[in-house]
C-alpha cells in the first residue's frame, strides 16, 4: 500500500504550470516543511523535513488560488519516484502526488499575519477568565 498523510507549512507559494498534452491541465508544485516529532534542536540543525508535492487538475487550481507561503495544510497522497537525465547526469526525484488537500488551520489563523495564538500551537483552547471553576464540567 502506498499512502502518505502529511501536515506541514508551505515554504513558498505553489508554482503552477499548464500541460499542453492534456488540454491545458494545471500542475501545481509546492514544498511542505513537516516538523520532525522528536528532533534535537541543536544550533544549526534542521528540525523539519522538506517534502516535494505535486497536484494535478482541480487540486492544482485549488492550490494556486488558496494556498500561500506559511500556511499549514494537510495532504493525502502517494509517493512517486522518477529518474531522468540532465547534462549527462542521472537524477532522481521523489514527490508526493496529492489526492486530497485541505487547510489545517482555521480561517482566522490563516488570515493573520503569520502569528498564531498559543491555543492553536499547543492544541488546547485557552479558557476565558470569565468562566468560573464551578462552571467547568470536569470539576
Amino acid at each position: 500500500m502506498n499512502r502518505v498523510i502529511l501536515m506541514g507549512r508551505l515554504t513558498k507559494d505553489p508554482q503552477v504550470s499548464y500541460s499542453t498534452k492534456n488540454s491545458s491541465m494545471a500542475i501545481a508544485r509546492y514544498t511542505l516543511a513537516v516538523d520532525r516529532r522528536f528532533a534535537k534542536k541543536e544550533e544549526g540543525q534542521v528540525t523539519a523535513d522538506f517534502i516535494s508535492c505535486v497536484a494535478f487538475g482541480k487540486a492544482a487550481e485549488f492550490a494556486e488560488k488558496y494556498f500561500h507561503t506559511g500556511q499549514r495544510v494537510l495532504i493525502e497522497g502517494r509517493i512517486t519516484t522518477s529518474r531522468y537525465e540532465k547534462d549527462g547526469q542521472t537524477l532522481y526525484r521523489t514527490d508526493v502526488v496529492i489526492e486530497s488537500q485541505e487547510f489545517a488551520d482555521s480561517k482566522q489563523t490563516n488570515q493573520s499575519s503569520g502569528k498564531e495564538e498559543d491555543s492553536v500551537m499547543d492544541g488546547f483552547m485557552n479558557i476565558p477568565d470569565s468562566i468560573d471553576d464551578e462552571d467547568m464540567p470536569f470539576n
